[in-house]
């Protein structure tokens, strides 16, 4: 199978994360081989988007999401999960698309817990090493899958970015209806007793 061409990220970032859903994500490294089809992702606009890094402006951290487009964007949260995205769009936006969930497909035991971005990249042995690594690399990159049905997408807003007003509530959020590997919302509204 042929990679993904970079040019197949130098899109709109909502663009880029629908066709996303159903790709390979192809890790190769001291550890072997490990693969995910690409269940669940959330695409972040640019420097307006007010949920997406990039709305701080040109940092040492976002500079990678500026581009050029097909380019990892790796950090840390809460200083111990890792974080993976693509890089999207022309030059100078600043948009990225964060990899969500996968399904295991190779290297990953069929139980193994993927839902969620923290435990994807322990799970694929993504870290910060990869932050700014070409995504047509042979250690890092993407595959064509099975297309993904228009029918079998679900929508919705994306999870953490409450501080972002407006925003927030945008159905930028994107996962393949019927999987079982994607994150699961927990609202943070309290409960209604009867």
């Amino acid at each position: 199978m042929r990679k993904l061409p970079l040019t197949f990220y130098a899109r709109p970032a909502l663009e880029v994360a629908r066709d996303l859903l159903g790709t390979l994500l192809v890790v190769d490294g001291v550890s072997g081989r490990r693969v995910g089809r690409v269940v669940e992702v959330e695409a972040y606009l640019g420097e307006h988007d007010l949920a997406c890094h990039a709305s701080k402006g040109l940092t040492p951290r976002t500079e990678v999401m500026f581009g050029p487009a097909g380019r990892a964007y790796v950090y840390l949260i809460y200083g111990m999960h890792h974080c993976f995205n693509v890089v999207t769009d022309a030059e100078g936006v600043g948009a990225a698309v964060l990899v969500r969930a996968v399904e295991p497909v190779e290297g990953l035991s069929p139980g193994e817990r993927t839902d969620g971005p923290g435990r994807l990249c322990r799970v694929l042995g993504l870290n910060l090493n990869h932050n700014r690594q070409r995504l047509d690399s042979e250690g890092l990159h993407l595959l064509p899958g099975a297309p993904v049905p228009e029918a079998a997408v679900a929508r919705g807003p994306r999870i953490g970015v409450e501080y972002a007003g407006a925003w927030a509530a945008e159905p930028f959020r994107l996962w393949i209806r019927d999987s079982g590997h994607v994150s699961r919302f927990v609202s943070r509204a309290p409960r209604r007793r009867p």
